[in-house]
């Protein structure tokens, strides 16, 4: 469930709503519109029928033209007539249906043949004209009484359906309105219920963990948008709880392997200044000793300064052309000189190899490689230091057969602080020697390749770019102080 989709849902819900209700108001209205027209005409109709009951009841009661009235009643009847021929042109305009006009069209032929007949009469007794005109005259009215009942009936049918337009337009209002009542509460307890409540519960779930109760965490729930969010907190949180466990682990393995060359070295300045006499041999041991504590020490706080320029974006590079071939040289005739327990072997190109990088760096890397494959391999066995160009890059491979890295182990295999199980039995270190070498390569505009297997041995591949590749290298900073060799962990 996505709160997106659901909000999307709501308001398009919402906008349908509105849009049927706005157009059902605009054909409301515009219904209503014609109504009133409607219920007009049939007023007018009714008004004008009425009206030409009139005329007629007038002309019927008027005097005969031979009568010798002060008044002339001629002039009255040919307004009177005249009258009623507008009334029924008008009639004629206002009828809307085929029924009006033809009950028009009849009151008409009445109202035609009383004017002729009337004409016809010539001199005649008011009374004989009454008793000949009769007749026709009750024909014309109840043409006209038609046509008002039918007007009259046609009103009451309008008022009718607008009365039931009105109930329904009521009727869907009331529901519309019922609709969005029913949708905003609603919409606001799935709300309160799905969203409100889990990000209550997150935003306390991280507030705790900032004042320091670590091992809170928020509960995964409510719409994908809050489950991604406390999914991701907690995620946060873990990987915190994980860096302060290694932290931890890395504090007391620095202590543990300070512990070992400080007693070393509290031993022989106390067998130094015991202020009795010490063979010469025995002193040579002694400061061979020394020597070794020392230049260990100054391995492992190398590594600290490092990291911690890395961490800090300090970490620069003072760039030099060299040949690949002379530092990897250098560094195994370092290693060949100091130990035979095992065999140790360079293969070069007879080529040379130039890099632009710095050089201490790169060395650096390369006693990184070669001191873990001496350290993890059994004495006698074979540990191989080859460089090689391939394409724009140089390849610095260092190949043993120890003890092996496994698929889980490489996920984590140049992370800080961290080794692996059988490093940590095998030999001591703080866990920082890769991370630096892999922050080195990766300054150069390099990359290390690693393929092992366990029980099988490990292959280490440096590739660098070659003088003449495109590189992205640091610029130096004068006085920056050259590393020494780290202390190598896998």
């Amino acid at each position: 469930m996505s709160l997106k989709r659901v909000l999307t849902a709501a308001m398009a819900a919402l906008i349908i709503l509105s849009l049927g209700a706005a157009a059902s108001l605009v054909v409301l209205t515009s219904y209503l519109h014609r109504t009133t027209a409607s219920m007009g005409d049939a007023v007018e109709g009714v008004r004008l029928a009425e009206a030409l009951q009139v005329d007629l009841l007038t002309l019927i009661r008027l005097p005969e033209p031979t009568l010798r009235l002060p008044s002339d009643p001629q002039d009255s009847i040919t307004r009177t007539e005249t009258t009623i021929r507008g009334h029924l042109i008008e009639a004629q305009r206002n009828a809307q249906t085929a029924q009006e006009r033809a009950l028009l069209d009849e009151a008409e032929r009445s109202i035609s043949e009383f004017f002729r007949a009337r004409e016809s009469l010539g001199n005649v007794s008011t009374l004989e004209m009454r008793r000949v005109m009769g007749p026709r005259m009750d024909a014309a009215l109840s043409s006209l009484d038609r046509l008002v009942e039918f007007n009259v009936n046609e009103a009451r049918a309008i008022q009718s359906q607008a009365d039931r337009w009105d109930q329904l337009a009521n009727l869907y209002g009331g529901t519309v309105a019922a609709l969005l009542v029913l949708g905003g509460v609603g919409m606001l307890l799935w709300l309160r219920r799905f969203v409100f409540r889990p990000l209550l519960h997150t935003s306390s779930a991280m507030r705790r963990f900032g004042s320091g109760r670590r091992r809170t965490r928020a509960p995964v729930e409510g719409p994908a948008e809050l489950r991604d969010m406390a999914h991701t907190f907690n995620e946060m949180a873990n990987s915190l709880a994980r860096q302060r466990e290694e932290q931890l682990t890395f504090l007391a393995g620095v202590a543990h392997d300070l512990r070992n060359p400080l007693s070393a070295l509290k031993m022989s300045a106390a067998l130094v200044t015991s202020g009795r006499p010490v063979p010469e041999e025995r002193m040579q041991k002694t400061m061979a000793l020394v020597r070794r504590q020392v230049a260990r020490l100054d391995r492992m706080v190398g590594d600290l300064l490092d990291a911690t320029r890395i961490e800090a974006g300090r970490f620069e590079l003072s760039l030099e052309e060299r040949d690949a071939r002379e530092l990897a040289t250098s560094v195994v005739e370092l290693y060949q000189a100091g130990s035979s327990s095992h065999d140790l072997r360079l293969l070069l190109p007879e080529e040379p190899v130039i890099l632009s990088c710095d050089a201490m760096r790169v060395e650096q890397v390369l006693h990184n490689l070669v001191s873990n494959a001496l350290k993890y391999s059994p004495t006698g066995s074979l540990v191989e230091v080859s460089v090689a160009p391939e394409g724009d890059e140089a390849v610095l491979a260092v190949k043993d057969q120890g003890i092996g890295i496994s698929a889980e182990e490489l996920r984590h295999l140049f992370a800080p602080f961290r080794r692996t199980g059988k490093a940590r039995e095998t030999a001591p270190g703080v866990g920082l020697g890769l991370s630096v070498a892999r922050r080195i390569v990766e300054a150069h505009g390099g990359r290390i390749e690693v393929d092992s297997r366990p029980g099988v041995g490990s292959t280490f591949r440096v590739c660098l770019p070659l003088s003449h590749a495109p590189a992205h290298a640091g610029e130096a900073r004068p006085g920056d102080p050259a590393p020494s060799p780290a202390d190598p962990v896998h």
